[in-house]
């Protein structure tokens, strides 16, 4: 059972370097076209070359804007999770989004 791990691994990776390519806007996609990359992880994904390129040179990867804090129940400058319904700037985003609705 365990034997077949490396080849799974493998797959996973191939799998998710394709849907990731596939799901990648174009104005996203570096150094070659789109179905350039889309053939170089297909042709290449068995030796883990076209995954591997892709995930490293292919797509303009974006940092989180507050330092690794994403999301609604992060504070800025906080390092702990809070709650939406105890976070001020999500409760305030939720009253622009029911005026704008009215």
């Amino acid at each position: 059972m365990l034997r077949y791990l490396p080849f799974l691994l493998v797959l996973a990776l191939w799998i998710y370097a394709f849907v990731d390519c596939l799901n990648t806007p174009e104005e996203e996609v570096r150094h070659l076209p789109k179905v350039v990359w889309v053939i170089i992880v297909l042709l290449f994904g068995e030796v883990l070359v076209g995954p591997v390129a892709w995930l490293l040179t292919g797509k303009v990867r974006h940092s989180p804007a507050n330092g690794g804090a994403a999301g609604a129940g992060w504070r800025r400058g906080d390092a702990r999770w809070v709650a939406p319904d105890d976070n001020p700037e999500f409760l305030r985003s939720l009253d622009e989004d029911d005026r704008g609705k009215g």
